[in-house]
């Protein structure tokens, strides 16, 4: 375009800015108002796409919306008729964008990088508030102005949440070493998305490098999926342990495991500094079976011995697995088998009775044997003696049965 022809007959067209996958920004001047501006122009070669035309312009309605310190403003937006091309006309912002930043300094001291992250955690909860989802954080879309101040550019490829037919089924957008695993799956994107997004972007500051370093979609899936990058405190070691925590849980693989807002982030990552390790997410406190945690318990008691409760507390129900606290009592008897248990007590027989009965028929049969051999004069005497003293026996017999059985 000639440099005295004036682009949508109010902007002058100066020098490129940048160029991205779907569009070029260049820095402009706006005649009527007499500021410098950034326009973004639609690629030519998706002019002609209805698709792209419309997910550009919805570009400017969602992010015309949001009027915030932390947010790149949108000023205008339309279609200039003699060129044929989609534009947005944006705030210029005077300064480096994170990329530049990276590319210059390799990273940031932690008091710096937490300074640029907390300005970009109340960017995007503004934009939340107001229903938008980035879905496209890096470091190229983090500005810094010449007075600190970081904002939050393209918009490009935001999401209003109440519009999620924009995304078709397995298509994916943004940056794929920025993308949060459930967008590298095809799935709609949230907030946690961009606090996903902004915890690599952390990641990146504090160490120069990525968290997950993979050649496609499918290798950065796998690797999401194997567990946590190495903690930064371990790779930079200026970053304070609780600062690395507090980036990690941003790089959680579930989203519900992530922060709820920007300032839930702000804040653990400010704590971080100061060395304070960030609040559980939910995700990653897991209800454990009941015999599992009767295990863990009967193995806590094993290590540490049981918990002292505290005065006048009342203490929990044991559970199945816990000992009794009674060390001064006899190990309890082994029990009975419950048959055994409910049988009746049976009374115990006495065999005296018996023994003196065969004592005295062994007598008695000694005798007749001893009379028997003797003369048949003696016979009935002696009989009648023999008699005597059998009947004797029997009674003496009886009385002992009687006393034994009583």
């Amino acid at each position: 375009m000639p440099t005295d022809q004036l682009f949508a007959s109010r902007y002058r067209l100066e020098h490129r800015l940048g160029v991205g996958g779907m569009s070029t920004v260049q820095l402009a001047f706006d005649t009527r108002l007499e500021r410098y501006v950034a326009v973004k122009l639609l690629a030519e070669h998706l002019a002609e796409d209805a698709g792209f035309v419309a997910r550009f312009r919805r570009e400017a309605l969602s992010a015309a919306r949001l009027v915030h310190p932390n947010v790149v403003q949108v000023f205008d937006f339309g279609l200039d008729e003699s060129s044929g091309r989609q534009y947005i006309v944006m705030e210029h912002v005077e300064g480096q964008s994170c990329a530049e930043i990276l590319r210059e300094q390799g990273h940031l001291d932690p008091d710096d990088a937490v300074d640029v992250l907390g300005q970009a955690c109340r960017g995007l909860d503004y934009a939340h508030r107001k229903g938008v989802i980035h879905r496209d954080v890096k470091p190229g879309n983090l500005l810094r102005n010449r007075d600190g101040v970081v904002k939050l550019a393209d918009f490009g490829i935001a999401k209003a949440s109440e519009d999620s037919a924009i995304t078709k089924v397995g298509s994916v957008l943004g940056t794929a070493a920025y993308l949060a695993p459930e967008q590298a799956r095809g799935e709609p994107a949230g907030p946690p998305a961009d606090f996903y997004s902004l915890g690599v972007v952390a990641y990146q500051l504090l160490c120069g490098r990525l968290p997950y370093e993979a050649p496609s979609l499918t290798e950065l899936a796998r690797m999401q999926d194997a567990g946590p990058p190495p903690a930064l405190d371990r790779v930079n070691l200026e970053v304070p342990h609780g600062l690395s925590s507090a980036v990690i849980r941003a790089l959680h693989r579930e989203p519900e495991g992530r922060y709820s807002d920007g300032p839930d982030m702000e804040r653990a990552l400010r704590a971080g500094l100061r060395d304070v390790e960030p609040p559980p997410s939910s995700a990653a406190t897991v209800a454990l079976p009941p015999d599992d945690r009767d295990a863990t318990e009967a193995t806590r008691m094993l290590t540490t011995g049981p918990r002292t409760a505290a005065p006048g507390a009342v203490p929990p129900p044991r559970r199945r697995m816990e000992p009794l606290d009674e060390p001064d009592r006899a190990p309890p008897a082994r029990r009975a088998p419950a048959a055994a248990a409910a049988a009746p007590p049976r009374r115990r027989r006495s065999f005296r009775p018996l023994l003196l009965l065969l004592v005295v028929l062994a007598l008695l049969g000694a005798g007749i044997a001893v009379i028997a051999s003797q003369s048949g004069g003696r016979t009935v005497e002696l009989r009648e003696q023999v008699e005597g003293t059998a009947d004797q026996a029997v009674d003496e017999l009886r009385r002992l049965i009687d006393e034994n059985t009583r």
